[in-house]
Parts: C-alpha cells; structure tokens; sequence
C-alpha cells in the first residue's frame, strides 16, 4: 500500500515545481519522473533538434539494443553524448556510434554531476531566445530527443515528426533495481520518499 502524492507548482520566478512524494508499508521501487515536452520555439513550429542542450554530467550509463542499462557507465568525452558545453541537439545525433543507432538517437540517461539539489541541465533556441534550466535532487537524468514521435497527433491539428520535441526526466538510473552499482531506488516501509525537480523559464 503506498500514498502517493504530486504536486505542480508555478512559481514567481517562471518555473514548474514538481514535488513527488510517497510513503509505503513495504519496501518498494519508488523511481517517478515527468515525460512532458518541450520545443522551446513553441508549439507546432517543427523540429527542435537545432536547439542547444547542456548537461552537467561526465559520464552516461551504456544501454543495450533493447535500451535497457547494462550496468556499465562510459565517459561522454570524444563522444556525440558530451553536452558539457553548449550544442545544437542535432549536430551529433546522426553520428556513427552504437549507441545512438540502437537508440534511433538520445534516448539516454546521464549521470549527473553533484549532489543534492542543483541545476542538472539548460535547453535554448535561439529562434525566441526562450531559455529552460533544469535543476533535481536525483542522481540520474534521462535526455530523449523524440525519436519515435512520428505521426503523432498534438495540439490544434499539429503531427509532430521525429525531433519535434525533447525530454528531460529526471530519474534513479533506469534498471537500478538490478545493478548494484547503481543507487537504490527502494523506499523502504515506513520511510518517506521525497523529490523535486524545476523547469525553469528565462
């Protein structure tokens, strides 16, 4: 049995508060995140792949060809998975690299530098000057470039396409429940699980 709460709140400083928040009488997997997304050149104005993404993170955690975490961690250096400094989505993503080609593109989850809560990543587009700074207090964050959006319906007749829009999910590493490398993702009976993540607007 296990009570489970989320809040939505927007703030005065233009963000979207997320707060999960759960309590169980067994231990249990507690890993909830947010698969909304974003185009920050605004609804039905086509791909997003040209807006830039930054991730703090030096490592990633390798998948295999069902997308499901093989326990391994690989350093995003020399890679087309470094976004530790500022770079167009697309630029990299059609490169000759495994794991891009089994994903069909970002369909990843990064390991986040730090600890405790602080700003995770940034997405822009130069085309509106629209800016979004994603702050967690997980230690994984998963970064999807939409690649199996074509054909879908969206808002006032829109078909989004391949890259039309883009996720951040924050999130305990996927799979952790079977890597003991990974940070646990259990909440134990009695206990209290707690989390946030910001979106937020600039």
């Amino acid at each position: 049995n296990a009570d489970i709460r989320v809040s939505y709140t927007l703030t005065e400083d233009d963000a979207v508060r997320i707060d999960y928040h759960m309590t169980c009488d067994e231990d249990t997997i507690a890993n909830f995140t947010n698969h909304a997304y974003f185009n920050l050149a605004g609804q039905g104005s086509g791909s997003a792949l040209d807006q830039k993404v930054w991730i703090d993170a030096d490592q990633f955690t390798l998948s295999d060809q069902y997308c499901v975490t093989t326990g391994e961690l690989a350093l995003v250096k020399d890679t087309p998975m470094d976004f530790t400094q500022f770079k167009a989505i697309g630029r990299d993503i059609e490169a000759d690299y495994e794991q891009l080609k089994l994903a069909g593109g970002y369909d990843h989850n990064w390991v986040l530098n730090g600890k405790g809560f602080r700003k995770a990543a940034s997405a822009e587009s130069e085309e509106t000057g629209i800016k979004m700074e994603v702050y967690t207090d997980l230690p994984g964050m998963q970064f999807y470039s939409g690649n199996f959006l074509a054909g879908s319906k969206g808002k006032e007749g829109a078909v989004y396409e391949k890259g039309y829009g883009i996720c951040f999910e924050t999130q305990y590493f996927p799979d952790a429940i079977h890597k003991e490398n990974f940070e646990s993702p259990i909440t134990k009976a009695g206990e209290v699980y707690d989390t946030t993540t910001v979106y937020k607007f600039c």
